[in-house]
């Protein structure tokens, strides 16, 4: 499972890789044991980049680990969850946004564009291929990180960063044909304008909107 034309990256970061697209592709479902000797036997690796490629998924929030018991993929959120996760997101991100906005540099926002272009591109994709979702994955939150990061408030940051494990898990496991991509991607443009024309309460309306409506699409 080794890439040969990529041996100059450390085997932890390719089976880092390896893991995250099985979880994408479906190929390993919410709460499946991850054993380290079988993903060993069956990747042809060592035992100790599995460990680190595992524990760098923890951090994500996509793998857990059971004391005396090891790895497994993380389980699916239940509703209360879901719906905890959405309080949590109102709370932090239309503030993020409305200060992203004040702040906004013509470098940031040639870097959002960029993410609502590929987020665009993956819409008509991210139900039905796992190429299409991948894409759907990355420019989703890297779009959401760049507002953060740029909100000027390191601790605000390091909040979402935080949180932003339990919403790569919420992504990955809305599966296809749940994604609501095709809506969330006129979303995505809207905060965009509003952070562009330096219109903060107009980007924390079009935030919020936007994360209510993910989450009520995969209620829903």
């Amino acid at each position: 499972m080794i890439d040969q034309t990529a041996t100059k990256r450390p085997i932890a970061d390719q089976m880092y890789d390896v893991l995250l697209h099985q979880f994408m592709s479906g190929q390993r479902s919410a709460g499946q044991s991850l054993n380290i000797g079988a993903l060993s036997r069956e990747l042809d690796v060592s035992q100790t980049p599995l460990r680190e490629a595992l524990a760098r998924l923890e951090h994500t929030g996509l793998v857990e680990r059971e004391a005396l018991r090891g790895y497994r993929v993380a389980p699916m959120m239940t509703r209360l969850e879901i719906q905890q996760l959405l309080e949590a997101r109102l709370l932090l991100e239309p503030h993020l946004a409305e200060q992203a906005a004040a702040r906004a540099t013509p470098e940031f926002l040639a870097q959002l564009q960029e993410t609502v272009d590929a987020f665009e591109e993956s819409a008509e994709q991210a139900d039905f291929e796992t190429e299409g979702f991948d894409l759907y994955w990355r420019s989703d939150d890297r779009f959401h990180m760049l507002i953060a990061n740029q909100a000027g408030n390191s601790f605000l940051a390091m909040a979402y960063a935080a949180l932003g494990g339990q919403i790569q898990r919420f992504r990955l496991f809305s599966k296809f044909g749940r994604t609501g991509a095709k809506h969330a991607a006129p979303e995505h443009k809207a905060i965009y304008a509003a952070i562009a024309a330096g219109d903060g309460p107009g980007a924390a309306e079009a935030m919020s909107a936007h994360v209510t409506g993910a989450t009520q699409r995969l209620l829903g």
